[in-house]
């Protein structure tokens, strides 16, 4: 499904910003499209944290938020998403 769905990691400053893309489609148009899905910050102490994007884009809290020195434990958060925000 690769030529349909891709998921992929943006990087800027302290944040890593997981989307998925979407191709081209009638109904879409041309161009792939790319929703975010999640958000990674690393603040000062070295200390990860994950956020959620709503339906207009803006990132939120996440529930319970989960914290970690390493983003390995938030990736598999976002995986398993319990709370049902990260994945449509």
């Amino acid at each position: 499904m690769s030529d349909q769905i891709r998921v992929e990691c943006k990087r800027r400053g302290r944040s890593l910003t997981i989307v998925e893309r979407h191709a081209p489609t009638p109904l879409l148009g041309p161009e792939w499209t790319e929703q975010k899905v999640a958000q990674l910050r690393l603040d000062e102490d070295g200390v990860w944290s994950v956020l959620w994007a709503d339906r207009n884009g803006r990132w939120r809290s996440y529930p319970d938020a989960p914290q970690a020195t390493q983003p390995v434990s938030l990736l598999e958060e976002i995986d398993s998403n319990p709370h049902g925000v990260f994945w449509g």
